[in-house]
């Protein structure tokens, strides 16, 4: 039986996508599921009393450093984005509406918008900019935002981020394989360990 991995992210999170570069390939090479678990990093922030690192100006500016290091291990584009840190609310809906309602869409959906941020460093807080980066890909504006206006979707994602916070979560991103958390995207290794051990019974 193959296993799984839940990655819960936030698109604000530059280590959710340099995870996010990662990890489909990382499962296909062990054989295992990737679920996309959306959660609100602000939400999760405050339930935790846990902050960005960029709040902390001498270790933001060292985290962006070994970011881009792994970037450049990685072999993708990353740079910040105007506006960072952003404030995801209304992404991170988008995001949970394309997955419950359009399922077939939603990775392409994540690909457009993380790329959009972290690899084109566009701000995607800003209305426009995030109108004319879904149109580009093929996505209604509309569309995106009668769905992240959606009181059910509204409700799964705050369910994802009260479910994560409840499970030890406290910051982005954090992968669960057999129950076992392993937080930041400098962590993969570990995950993948994970993935060749026998599945437990």
């Amino acid at each position: 039986m193959s296993k799984t991995v839940e990655f819960f992210f936030d698109l604000g999170s530059p280590a959710s996508y340099l995870a996010w570069t990662q990890l489909p390939d990382l499962c296909a090479r062990q054989g295992a599921t990737l679920s996309y678990r959306p959660m609100l990093l602000g939400g999760v922030f405050q339930a935790t009393g846990n902050a960005s690192p960029a709040m902390i100006p001498s270790k933001g500016r060292y985290m962006f450093t070994d970011l881009g290091r792994y970037a450049e291990r990685y072999g993708v584009p990353f740079g910040l984005p105007p506006g960072f840190p952003l404030n995801t609310l209304a992404l991170m809906r988008g995001v949970v509406g394309m997955q419950l309602h359009a399922p077939a869409r939603f990775e392409a959906l994540l690909a457009t918008l993380f790329n959009g941020l972290w690899a084109q460093r566009r701000n995607l807080g800003d209305a426009a900019v995030l109108d004319e980066t879904l149109s580009q890909a093929g996505f209604d504006p509309a569309e995106f935002r009668d769905l992240a206006a959606d009181t059910e979707v509204k409700a799964a994602l705050k369910q994802t981020t009260e479910e994560a916070v409840a499970r030890g979560v406290f910051g982005a991103p954090t992968c669960f394989v057999e129950g076992q958390m392993y937080f930041g995207q400098d962590r993969l290794d570990f995950v993948e360990q994970a993935l060749r051990q026998p599945a437990r019974r």
